[in-house]
């Protein structure tokens, strides 16, 4: 069984709907769960926050925040997940922001990525660091962030 699969299976089993935030990915997160088949009675559905102002105006990530640390940070991170978690009226957001490449991006290098899920028992932040290639570095995203979601349940 997937990632997806059992998340979207644990979700079901609570009554609970999630959401998600992305920058990096695109929507490749969004897009394996709704993957699954019945993926509709959880997933509430996602933001594409690839620019940092949408990250500000749609999402409510602190401005001040971004203006001293740029997007690719834990704090951005779990601001988008609690952000996208309330647009959407989810009880689980999920959220993505780093540096796919080919060039760094505010200090941060190719491959640093951060990883926020919120959930109705607390807040989990990761930094990771992925090699290769951009399209390497989403997929990895894609599929770390399907894992911390589930440990995160």
């Amino acid at each position: 069984m997937s990632d997806a699969s059992a998340l979207l299976d644990i979700l079901h089993e609570r009554g609970w709907t999630v959401a998600v935030a992305e920058s990096l990915t695109g929507g490749q997160v969004v897009a394996a769960l709704v993957d699954v088949p019945g993926a509709s009675a959880a997933v509430r559905g996602g933001v594409v926050a690839y620019a940092t102002d949408v990250k500000r105006d749609v999402l409510g990530v602190d401005a001040g925040l971004l203006a001293a640390e740029g997007a690719v940070h834990p704090e951005v991170a779990r601001q988008m997940a609690a952000g996208v978690a309330a647009l959407l009226r989810a009880d689980v957001g999920i959220a993505t922001t780093g540096v796919a490449g080919p060039d760094p991006q505010d200090g941060k290098d190719v491959g640093t990525v951060c990883i926020a899920v919120r959930t109705p028992g607390g807040e989990t932040i990761q930094t990771f660091h992925f090699d290769g290639d951009r399209a390497a570095i989403r997929a990895a995203t894609t599929s770390q962030a399907l894992t911390e979601a589930l440990h995160a349940l």
